[in-house]
């Protein structure tokens, strides 16, 4: 078998995302940065094309396919230079909506699955609050059950997709303080006691919205609850580790693209005689930069691997996670300096990916998060 295992329908489906992204978004990169938003029709506009309900059930308007086809559709959409918006699709892909289509009742998959695939909802992802990012076991937003209902009270805060959502897959304390006392819940949006508070300013991913939220005695039906009662920490674990593999996947197709473009433009820029790519010092930096790019591929391919088979993939996918995206921002860094002044204009596209790669080190679980599962999933 050739690994990656990248079929001919694999490689036709890649070819479908590519010519969308080039046509429907790539062109609109820097105005969507500018405006600080993008427009919602495009979850309409790949919902059509079955974009987004990749891994969900045929039943709910998905695709069924195997992971590969996931890694494909990540790494194509970076292609779109618009790291903001690649964000706000991968929360409704691979963050928002799974956990609903592998826990939730048939009224949950009826209710928000199936529009989400559709790319009539939007889904946003709320877990961190102002006091807990990776400490998940110390969230303090409740829900209460009451008769039918649960009733929440809380806030939320770096919340992608907060302000345009339409359901939230939101993590609540329905118990003990602790890890036992977890619960997820689906909450819409469109309820009373619900209120996007303010949209964030943020050094990067521009054209995404990142929110806060409250939730003031909003009654959500009982049957919105995921799974069981007080197994939210185990279930947002489980889910960390798409949100990490996407955020490794998508950082070595960032860091492979920084590289190609600063090699393009080394043999056009001229200084002292010659291409600045014939400088030995720039020469020999890249060629590590690209062996340590490879080497974060093939971690990362493993670990899809793993992840695709079902198999215990926590310690790949914390390692492809750590090291991808240190790496990335690393690649990023020394290609804003290859370009010198230029590369400080935003008119050069390093500048807006060079701001916006910070971000993967710390979301999804920070770099120093990693090391510690890492460790800790070996018993050190």
């Amino acid at each position: 078998m050739t690994f990656p295992p990248f079929g001919e329908d694999h490689e036709l489906f890649r070819r479908t995302v590519r010519t969308f992204v080039s046509r429907e978004m790539a062109p609109y990169a820097r105005q969507w940065d500018a405006a600080r938003d993008f427009p919602n029709e495009l979850f309409l506009q790949m919902g059509e094309l079955g974009l987004l309900g990749l891994r969900h059930p045929e039943a709910y308007g998905g695709a069924g396919v195997d992971y590969w086809y996931t890694v494909a559709f990540l790494e194509e959409l970076c292609a779109s230079r618009c790291a903001g918006v690649n964000m706000a699709i991968a929360v409704q892909t691979d963050m928002a909506s799974p956990v609903l289509s592998e826990l939730g009742s048939e009224e949950v998959k009826e209710t928000f699955v199936a529009p989400a695939v559709r790319g009539e909802m939007i889904g946003a992802l709320g877990i961190t609050e102002a006091g807990c990012g990776s400490d998940v076991a110390a969230v303090r937003t409740t829900a209460k059950r009451d008769g039918d209902h649960y009733v929440i009270n809380g806030s939320k805060t770096f919340i992608t997709n907060g302000s345009r959502a339409d359901f939230i897959t939101l993590a609540v304390r329905t118990g003990e303080k602790g890890p036992g006392g977890v619960s997820l819940i689906v909450c819409p949006t469109d309820v009373e006691g619900f209120t996007v508070v303010r949209k964030l300013d943020k050094i990067g991913n521009h054209a995404s919205d990142t929110t806060e939220l409250a939730f003031e005695d909003v009654r959500v039906p009982a049957g919105y609850l995921l799974g069981q009662e007080n197994m939210g920490f185990r279930y947002i674990m489980m889910n960390f580790q798409g949100e990490r593999l996407a955020a490794a996947i998508m950082a070595v197709k960032a860091a492979d693209m920084a590289l190609n473009d600063a090699l393009a433009y080394g043999k056009e820029r001229v200084a002292f005689g010659r291409p600045i790519i014939k400088f030995q010092v720039w020469r020999h930096i890249f060629a590590e930069l690209q062996a340590r790019v490879e080497a974060a591929r093939w971690l990362t391919y493993r670990a899809c691997d793993l992840f695709n088979r079902g198999e215990d993939a926590v310690i790949p996918i914390s390692m492809a996670k750590l090291y991808a995206c240190e790496l990335t921002f690393e690649v990023h860094d020394r290609v804003l300096q290859f370009h010198g002044g230029y590369g400080y204009m935003d008119e050069f596209d390093i500048s807006r990916a060079w701001r916006d790669v910070r971000l993967l080190t710390i979301g999804g679980g920070t770099s120093e998060v990693m090391k510690d599962i890492i460790a800790k999933w070996q018993g050190w």
